[in-house]
């Protein structure tokens, strides 16, 4: 499949169902995470750590592959910004994300392969779950696209997923153990998005379980990460989250004290932040620009 056919299909697919409202209220795509009360808190923070690496205030923030900023947390990232530059492959993403923000955003049908920005323009930069769907001769060059267009002195974030996790034989042992406990108690998992219970499942999901059926997803790994961004750019690989849904909806359940556990999980990704990002499942990437740049 040519790379424009595969970017038709990924607009054409959140265009009619991933960005479609369901009678709930949630977004299609929206299933796709844990949005059970007891994850809650957890989420919650791991969603604000993007915003702990972004200047705090700016006239441009961009959003590339902004989606209908779904999250409450998103919206906090650019509320000392000016504007918001919501960039998306999808126009039913844009118009959901200007129900969001109105005024506050600027709303551009664009490919994030291909920037249709000046260079150092924007205060700061996100791509949360995006980069995925590029294929992998573009990655490269869709980072330094949107570090070009980073002011000097500023970040910017993106947050994917591995496809090889190597706490993936922890996550395994620990959803084994709870599948064994909630056969002596005659307990469901919380079901996976497309249904099937999690505790059907043995192994972490691979590279396509969390993605929407019909999307194109091609995930790296921390190692061809190095490999292809030694000295192309600086940058840093910390956690943003370092365990799957699967993980979350099999093992964490409010009556094993499941907060908890998160509590304590929490907290040793805050600090081990570079070996939970590279070993666990998803790393939040933060990439740099100074004057040394410009030379």
């Amino acid at each position: 499949m040519s790379q424009d056919s595969i970017k038709h299909e990924i607009g054409q697919f959140y265009n009619e169902i991933g960005w479609q409202m369901e009678d709930d209220g949630i977004y299609q795509n929206a299933r796709y995470e844990d949005l059970r009360p007891v994850s809650s808190e957890y989420i919650h923070k791991c969603h604000m750590r993007v915003k702990r690496h972004l200047a705090l205030t700016g006239k441009y923030l961009l959003d590339g592959g902004s989606g209908p900023v779904q999250y409450d947390e998103y919206l906090t990232y650019s509320e000392s910004y000016q504007y918001r530059v919501c960039m998306d492959l999808s126009l039913v993403a844009l118009q959901e994300a200007r129900k969001r923000l109105g005024d506050k955003g600027i709303y551009i049908n664009a490919d994030i392969a291909n920037l249709p920005f000046a260079t150092d323009v924007f205060d700061g930069i996100v791509s949360l779950h995006t980069i995925h769907h590029v294929p992998v001769e573009e990655k490269v060059e869709v980072y330094k696209g949107l570090q070009r267009c980073l002011k000097p002195g500023r970040t910017m974030v993106t947050v994917d997923g591995w496809s090889q996790v190597p706490l993936a034989n922890t996550m395994n042992m620990l959803m084994r153990i709870a599948n064994r406990l909630r056969r002596w108690t005659n307990k469901e998992a919380a079901p996976m998005p497309n249904g099937t219970p999690a505790n059907q499942a043995n192994t972490v999901e691979k590279q396509s379980t969390q993605e929407p059926v019909g999307t194109f997803v091609l995930k790296t790994s921390a190692k061809w990460f190095h490999s292809a961004m030694k000295d192309v750019l600086p940058y840093e690989i910390r956690v943003w989250r370092s365990v799957s849904v699967k993980f979350l909806r099999s093992v964490i359940q409010p009556e094993w004290a499941g907060r908890f556990w998160l509590k304590i999980l929490y907290r040793l990704e805050e600090w081990f932040p570079h070996y939970f990002g590279e070993k666990g499942q998803y790393p939040l990437i933060i990439i740099s620009k100074d004057e040394r740049d410009l030379r």
